[in-house]
């Protein structure tokens, strides 16, 4: 069985994408592939709802030779893999380097048991970054103000699936005059090696007290346990960079607005109108330990 489709920004947005017959067993020997096509500053990202493949017991976790599903995109006019599944591995959402993405289905064998997939397609422009104010002069960047929220939480593009290539992200916080944002790191992989510099064509995780770059913070690459950044004054810039070589799951992590005596001031969760006064569970960290990469 053969298919190809085509799906294209100019007649919808949004949609779901599926295996031939879904949810029924798709078909042995079929071979399909889906390509999408966006347009101005848009991304493609497609999230699975369903993913159930024919697979025998063990084997490696290479996905050649069994019935997969493989995400290419296209990198100075070559189609590059970026990710693959197949057996019975966890999905994660995929996303674009830029306007195309390619995914394509090989299900070899078939059975009863194999549903195929079911995933919904989108081309979007917020990278799938979902908190923060989208600030419309830049490619990609975010701007989250402690006179509309005073705590919340951020991460990389497309997370907690593999963030795209080639894209640069800025994460900008604006605090009132005597208010520093504490940020705290829950989980951090970023391809790259320290000093996470152009030589070792490594993605990084930028921190600055300026627009500018700050000496006071070393890039951050690599993969890390928990840790946590405080900003000197009311502005602090946290930027994503990769190339496009390699990839990692990037980050996911929390900020609180605090004074300078380290209280924060927040609403409670409840309908309680009043507001809580409290230290701050985030230590004031000026250095880090060198990370294990």
């Amino acid at each position: 069985s053969l298919c190809n489709m085509v799906y294209s920004s100019d007649s919808t947005k949004t949609g779901v994408v599926t295996s031939p017959g879904y949810p029924n067993p798709y078909p042995p020997r079929t071979h399909c592939t889906y390509d999408f096509q966006g347009r101005g500053k848009e991304r493609v990202q497609v999230i699975f709802q369903d993913l159930n493949l024919y697979h025998t017991s063990g084997g490696t976790n290479e996905c050649e030779g069994v019935d997969s599903l493989v995400a290419y995109v296209h990198i100075d006019g070559k189609k590059e893999k970026i990710d693959a599944f197949c057996r019975d591995m966890t999905s994660r959402p995929i996303m674009s380097n830029g306007l195309r993405l390619s995914l394509e289905f090989n299900g070899l064998t078939s059975s009863r048991h194999s549903r195929g997939f079911k995933a919904v397609y989108s081309f979007t422009e917020n990278f799938g970054i979902t908190t923060g104010r989208q600030e419309a002069q830049y490619p990609c960047a975010f701007v989250y103000n402690s006179n509309e929220t005073r705590n919340g939480t951020f991460a990389s593009p497309n997370y907690p699936g593999l963030y795209p290539r080639d894209t640069e992200c800025h994460y900008f916080f604006n605090g009132q005059p005597n208010e520093r944002v504490h940020l705290h790191f829950h989980f951090f992989d970023i391809e790259g090696v320290l000093p996470c510099d152009p030589v070792s064509a490594s993605d990084f995780v930028e921190f600055s007290n300026y627009m500018t770059r700050d000496r006071k913070y070393p890039r951050h690459c690599g993969q890390s346990k928990e840790f946590d950044i405080a900003s000197d004054r009311k502005f602090f810039r946290v930027t994503f960079k990769s190339n496009d070589r390699y990839d990692g799951t990037g980050f996911n992590a929390s900020y609180v607005f605090v004074d300078e005596e380290g209280n924060y001031t927040t609403k409670p969760p409840t309908s309680n109108a009043s507001t809580l006064k409290g230290k701050t569970k985030l230590p004031l960290v000026s250095t880090l330990v060198p990370f294990h990469t």
